[in-house]
């Protein structure tokens, strides 16, 4: 099993999720694992990265030093404008969103299922964080990238059919884990490619959903 901690378990798989950016994309990054990604730019690519508190054109994290308290995420974490970024109002903000203008969104989950559901906003008696953007994103953004660990607390999060409150419907396109990605395909979950550090039987162990294996590629980042 991996000997990775949390924090490189996350940079491993924000990693990966860096390999899906592709040149001038609006992006789109949720909070917690998700930011990571905005370290992980291919180099000399540009990426327009979103936040719905009003920005395009977001850096990467910054040093301590350089913290700018006006200057901070959806999740108000500390971050970074690039020459040419903007600032706007909550109003513009979901406009790019619901106006179809994010070609990509990354956001963590409690849980997806087989048919591309998910749920991160409520635990309903336990946990209500809010929706966020998170609605308006997975309907409005062309591709939704769940980035998440695999399991919480050894309980799978890939699941047959999600059982908390659902943010949307059949809107997850790809999900990405420190074992593997997945993609969501009509015919179920495909597993497209596994770390080498796991079997194909340990990632079925802590997955509910049925995983299609055929041709699977070597998770790399």
């Amino acid at each position: 099993m991996s000997m990775m901690d949390k924090d490189q378990m996350q940079d491993f798989i924000a990693k990966r999720v860096a390999k899906e950016l592709t040149e001038g994309s609006v992006v789109n990054l949720g909070i917690g694992l998700p930011t990571r990604v905005a370290n992980f730019v291919p180099e000399g690519m540009t990426v327009n990265f979103q936040s719905e508190n009003g920005f395009v054109g977001l850096g990467p994290t910054p040093a301590p030093e350089n913290v700018d308290p006006n200057i901070v995420n959806a999740g108000g974490q500390p971050v970074t404008i690039l020459p040419g970024g903007m600032f706007f109002d909550s109003a513009t903000s979901f406009g790019i969103i619901r106006g179809g203008h994010v070609d990509l969104t990354v956001l963590g989950a409690l849980q997806v299922d087989a048919k591309g559901n998910i749920a991160n906003y409520m635990i309903p008696g336990k946990l209500v964080p809010g929706m966020g953007g998170a609605m308006d994103l997975l309907s409005g953004a062309k591709k939704v990238i769940v980035a998440m660990e695999h399991t919480a607390k050894g309980s799978p999060k890939i699941l047959k059919e999600c059982n908390l409150p659902l943010t949307a419907v059949g809107a997850v396109d790809l999900i990405i884990t420190e074992m593997g990605v997945m993609e969501v395909t009509p015919d179920g979950l495909k597993l497209i490619e596994i770390n080498p550090e796991y079997t194909i039987e340990q990632v079925r162990e802590v997955t509910e959903a049925e995983l299609i294996v055929d041709g699977v590629g070597e998770m790399a980042v």
